[in-house]
């Protein structure tokens, strides 16, 4: 069992950055895929990255590369989402997610574990 808690949302003008924490408990995290998603009014939960805990490969969605960097910390269970260069369509409910196994996926039905979330506002 995992418990994932977010953390670091917040408000923030266009152009600004954020970084977002995920604190997980639990035995065995290390040995989890853990992912970042995103939720904005109306819409459908979309992939915002993820991160192998083989090789720490890290893939992006098109909408967020080369602006966040997902990164982990075994160490202090802890997995960060740095969001820069924010833009007003960044607005959303982020989660963390976690997921056994070796394969990564960017389906959030594919997550065993959810953190409860956090607001992340972008001003124009």
């Amino acid at each position: 069992q995992v418990q994932l808690v977010e953390s670091g949302g917040g408000l923030v003008q266009a152009g600004g950055s954020l970084r977002l924490s995920c604190a997980a408990s639990g035995r065995m995290f290390s040995s989890y895929n853990v992912g970042w998603f995103r939720q904005a009014p109306g819409k459908e939960r979309e992939f915002v990255a993820t991160m192998s805990w083989i090789d720490g490969r890290t893939p992006y969605a098109d909408s967020v590369k080369g602006r966040f960097t997902i990164s982990r910390d075994n160490g202090r269970n802890t997995v960060y989402l740095q969001m820069n260069s924010l833009k007003p369509e960044d607005t959303a409910v982020y989660f963390c997610a976690a997921r056994a196994g070796a394969v990564l996926s960017n389906r959030s039905d594919e997550y065993n574990y959810w953190g409860q979330g956090t607001q992340v506002t972008v001003s124009s």
